[in-house]
């Protein structure tokens, strides 16, 4: 039954930032982003805590960062270094279950029902994990603990950082009743704002909302998301979760308004799409582009075909293809970006 599962979700707390400030003594204490230059449109990765006291937060324009702390000290980030770090994270989780769902390189769902610590209660493995993440790479994580993926994601953002939150099965109605709507998995702020138009402003209101008003306000998500104010979550913690789509992109120091430097640049997002798929043995049905215009504006066109490929030429073609249908060239292009879709393993 549902409420006998017990599902781990480890985040870790400002990950690149804390990599980042274990490295490096200097930076220890002062707020610290992770991320482009403010004079090159640089985005922030991440932000440590102190950077986000001052209401630095990651995917902020770091040059609003800097203007709302003017201490703060920028990184350039080091993927190599936190992906590093990011594996030997893993291997602990891995040491504890077989069943680890890696979400991105700093959290992971766990389900421990049945463990290789032989350990009845999932807050001890929670707490074991944490433990050994601290001595092995002298760095933090929040945990959360609870009977499905929803709760359990939840809880571990509940008391960060450093944070261990259980929601035990009979806490489960009380601990809803804490929630706003936002909370809710797959409902983001346009979302929320067509829910709170409604009534519904806490999680437990969709309960009380006439199905038929719910399903014409939020179309499919309704009955999902109608479970979920109920603490349903059946989702299963998968080891090998299917990569549904690889990407690449890029905002430009300066607008790009030539159509020859905006197909090169597409071009070689197309190219490193293409290295991605084959270095993980994967060809793609569907070519996507996505075009953020000066004013921010943003666009996205895709096209799917019989045939699966990895190509970079033919990547590039059909994305050369999909910006016909754009206004890029006749308006100038902040962003550029190429994703592909329906993935499959290579024959």
């Amino acid at each position: 039954m549902q409420s006998q599962r017990r599902i781990i979700h480890i985040d870790m707390d400002a990950f690149y930032a804390s990599v980042e400030q274990r490295d490096r003594p200097e930076l220890r204490g002062r707020p610290v982003a992770v991320g482009g230059s403010p004079a090159s449109r640089g985005v922030v990765a991440a932000a440590s805590y102190e950077a986000r006291e001052f209401g630095v937060r990651s995917a902020m324009p770091m040059a609003r960062a800097v203007r709302l702390c003017p201490a703060l000290a920028i990184v350039r980030p080091d993927f190599a270094k936190y992906k590093a770090a990011s594996e030997k994270v893993m291997q602990i989780l891995h040491s504890a279950t077989p069943l680890v769902e890696p979400l991105s390189l700093d959290e992971a769902y766990l389900d421990v029902t049945e463990n290789l610590w032989r350990e009845p209660l999932a807050m001890n493995v929670a707490r074991r994990i944490k433990e050994e993440i601290r001595q092995a790479l002298a760095l933090t994580a929040s945990a959360g603990v609870a009977p499905n993926k929803f709760l359990a994601k939840i809880a571990s953002g509940w008391e960060k950082p450093d944070g261990l939150t259980v929601i035990a099965p009979e806490r489960v109605e009380s601990f809803l009743h804490k929630l706003p709507v936002e909370a809710l998995w797959g409902v983001g702020p346009v979302t929320a704002k067509k829910l709170r138009a409604i009534g519904v402003t806490q999680l437990v209101d969709i309960r009380a909302i006439d199905f038929a008003l719910l399903e014409r306000t939020v179309g499919s998500l309704a009955e999902w998301l109608l479970g979920l104010s109920r603490g349903i979550d059946e989702r299963p913690v998968e080891p090998e979760r299917e990569r549904k789509s690889i990407s690449s992109e890029t905002t430009f120091a300066r607008d790009l308004s030539g159509l020859a430097d905006i197909e090169r640049e597409l071009d070689a997002l197309a190219a490193e799409v293409a290295d991605a798929l084959e270095r993980k043995g994967l060809v793609a049905r569907t070519v996507t582009i996505k075009v953020r215009y000066a004013d921010f504006t943003t666009v996205t066109r895709s096209h799917t075909a019989q045939g699966a490929t990895r190509s970079a030429k033919s990547l590039s073609v059909r994305a050369r293809a999909l910006l016909e249908r754009t206004e890029a060239a006749r308006r100038p292009v902040r962003l550029l970006g190429v994703g592909a879709h329906g993935l499959s393993a290579a024959t």
